[in-house]
């Protein structure tokens, strides 16, 4: 679990990704040790994933998002999944339930560079049938803070 010491490290390096250690220290009102250890712990813990920028893909050419819903045949979906991680516009996969298998959410540069990459996806036997839906605007971008300010205050007693 985080407490509100970590939500603040987490929010304070999400508004500033290329801060240091004695900056968040500083910013946040604690000793760099111990801003040190929360993030260390934090990142042995699998709660801090990464520190890459966050891109847009549209500036640079990426302009068309897709999600891709696949239904995959039985005993296929390792060989399915092997196949989409070698595929560069392909930017998540997803098991889920409902009627397909997979959701996966892929860039394309163009519709037609879309159709490309849908024809990529396809090359590997074992997809029994795709349905895909073309994002027109992002809503409300990817997020974590208000997730992680909301399982600090659901820990509190």
């Amino acid at each position: 679990m985080i407490d509100d010491l970590d939500r603040r490290i987490l929010a304070a390096l999400a508004g500033a990704p290329r801060a240091g250690i004695l900056t968040l220290a500083r910013d946040l009102g604690v000793a760099r040790g111990t801003v040190q250890a929360r993030l260390d712990r934090m990142i042995a813990a699998g709660i801090v994933t990464g520190f890459g920028p966050d891109v847009d893909l549209g500036a640079i050419g990426y302009r068309v998002t897709a999600f891709v819903t696949l239904e995959i045949a039985q005993g296929r979906m390792g060989d399915v999944a092997r196949h989409l991680r070698d595929i560069p516009q392909v930017l998540e996969v997803h098991m889920v339930t409902g009627v397909g298998d997979l959701l996966c959410r892929v860039v394309a540069r163009t519709n037609d560079d879309l159709g490309a990459v849908l024809a990529h996806i396809l090359e590997v036997p074992g997809i029994a049938r795709t349905t895909t839906v073309l994002s027109l605007d992002e809503i409300v971008a990817a997020r974590t803070g208000p997730a992680i300010a909301a399982a600090v205050a659901a820990s509190v007693p």
